[in-house]
């Protein structure tokens, strides 16, 4: 009780498992009735929102919830996990994109648990795609391809969660270093183009096309990406104290934290434009923060004084949760902005990343009891 009364902490633990259970309850009914949330491309309809779909919503609440269950070992959690692979593989795979390669994180750490077979051609097939098909842009920066109009030229922070995470688990599962060491590039491609040397904080995008970070939006889900993949990526990795990358990445971590606490609002949330209060405030990007800058405290990346802005953030949320399991204030899915009036005006929705990534904090959270 000594260690707990340290580290503050601010509710017990069978609350937060309750917490888990209900957002899981409700993660795994989210689904489009309306056609809303139906992305028309001219090839293609995309389902953003429905659970079932192979994409990157669902790929991030796949994370939070296997992280949850390799953390507790809670069966519901495993049951879950496997039941949206049995039934997407039976289904067949989407194309190849950044974002449908999402999933692919949760399937590699799965395949190492169980050494399910099933799972192999998948892993191969779409690491193969990423190192040999993706399109690049100069400077072989991995090009942020996805669903609709071709992305020529571009950097997006969303792909070292989407697709870079992925590509260096499976490099360390099937002992293929030219994998890590594509990762390890990416990182520092995108620490190059997208982190704003002024803040330490992350623009949502670079354009080789112009070269330039479109609005300079530092944007708030872009940026919890950041805060979750670092812890990651080392984690991955296993890069140890004094290797150049870990402490150039521990320092690129250091300075965003630095920042995102100076501009957190008094509720515990952030805003969905980090440096500008007139935005809205938004559940996601600081259920991504409170996740990574709890994770960094527990490594000891970074000091113990940010412990409470992540429980803060954690306090924020807990009141976000509805009696149903729902996240609220959880902006949609975000393109990249011309104009900060898009940011401001993106709307407002259950999502699954939503749930999942307030399952990940809370899953954090829980090591504050051990």
């Amino acid at each position: 009780m000594a260690e707990l009364a340290k580290r503050h902490v601010f509710i017990e633990k069978n609350e937060v498992l309750s917490y888990i259970h209900l957002l899981m309850d409700n993660l795994t009914t989210i689904k489009d009735n309306t056609g809303e949330f139906l992305l028309h491309f001219e090839d293609v309809v995309v389902d953003d929102k429905s659970w079932h779909v192979w994409n990157w919503p669902q790929g991030v609440g796949l994370y939070g919830i296997y992280k949850y269950w390799q953390m507790s070992g809670d069966k519901k959690a495993h049951q879950i996990v496997n039941y949206w692979f049995e039934k997407n593989m039976d289904e067949g795979a989407p194309p190849k994109n950044v974002n449908t390669m999402a999933p692919l994180l949760t399937m590699a750490f799965l395949y190492e648990d169980t050494k399910d077979s099933r799972f192999v051609p998948y892993l191969d097939q779409w690491a193969r795609w990423v190192m040999h098909e993706m399109p690049r842009t100069k400077e072989m920066g991995l090009q942020h391809m996805t669903y609709g109009p071709e992305k020529k030229g571009q950097l997006w922070d969303d792909t070292l969660m989407m697709t870079v995470l992925p590509l260096a688990k499976i490099g360390r599962l099937f002992n293929r270093p030219e994998y890590i060491e594509e990762a390890k590039r990416q990182f520092l491609i995108h620490i190059k183009y997208l982190c704003d040397k002024k803040t330490g904080l992350w623009y949502h995008g670079w354009t080789f096309e112009g070269n330039h970070n479109y609005v300079e939006a530092l944007w708030g889900r872009g940026n919890c990406w950041i805060t979750i993949v670092i812890p990651e990526i080392i984690e991955i990795l296993e890069l140890k104290k004094g290797d150049f990358l870990r402490e150039f990445l521990i320092d690129v971590l250091a300075a965003q934290i630095e920042s995102l606490v100076k501009c957190q609002h008094e509720s515990g949330l952030w805003h969905t434009l980090l440096l500008d209060p007139d935005s809205y405030l938004e559940s996601s990007c600081t259920a991504g923060f409170a996740y990574g800058i709890l994770k960094a405290v527990n490594k000891r990346y970074i000091g113990e004084e940010y412990r409470e802005p992540a429980y803060k953030a954690i306090k924020g949320l807990l009141e976000q949760i509805s009696p149903e399991g729902a996240v609220q204030n959880v902006s949609r899915g975000t393109g990249m902005g011309h104009d900060f009036d898009y940011y401001k005006n993106i709307g407002i929705t259950e999502m699954p990343y939503g749930q999942s990534l307030v399952v990940l904090c809370l899953t954090e959270l829980l090591y504050a009891y051990i």
